[in-house]
């Protein structure tokens, strides 16, 4: 099995890190923030499901943690899981927030930096809330 590229975006954030954190880790607001993921995100009797424009996938969440890990795996029908490494880190008053993009085989070098855009995005709104702005 070979190497995936990737790409780890962060961001600096003005908020404490238990509020921060407290936020993050519940997949019911990841729609605020991670519009990247998906159209919507709702929990069905088969766990978190979101609508993509690839189709249904099915998604799960790393747990409350002490270690600032909010990693998700995303799952689609006959493809192989998606892992998507999340941290939350203490940063003097507030937190780094990285994620780990890594090109999946099929993605093509305008996917790979379309997805780029996309987590920036992310993080950037993340930001935003968090930070009351």
């Amino acid at each position: 099995m070979a190497l995936h590229e990737a790409r780890t975006l962060s961001i600096s954030i003005d908020a404490p890190y238990e509020a921060a954190y407290d936020f993050a880790h519940r997949p019911e607001s990841f729609m605020q923030w991670a519009a990247g993921l998906a159209t919507s995100l709702h929990k069905t009797r088969r766990g978190w499901v979101a609508d993509t424009p690839d189709g249904e996938a099915r998604v799960a969440f790393t747990p409350h943690n002490a270690y600032g890990v909010l990693d998700h795996y995303v799952r689609f029908p006959g493809r192989p899981e998606i892992h998507i490494p999340l941290r939350m880190i203490c940063n003097g008053s507030g937190v780094e927030v990285s994620l780990t993009l890594l090109r999946q085989p099929e993605m093509t070098d305008e996917m790979f930096e379309r997805d780029a855009g996309l987590v920036r995005a992310d993080l950037e709104a993340l930001k935003r809330l968090l930070e009351g702005v």
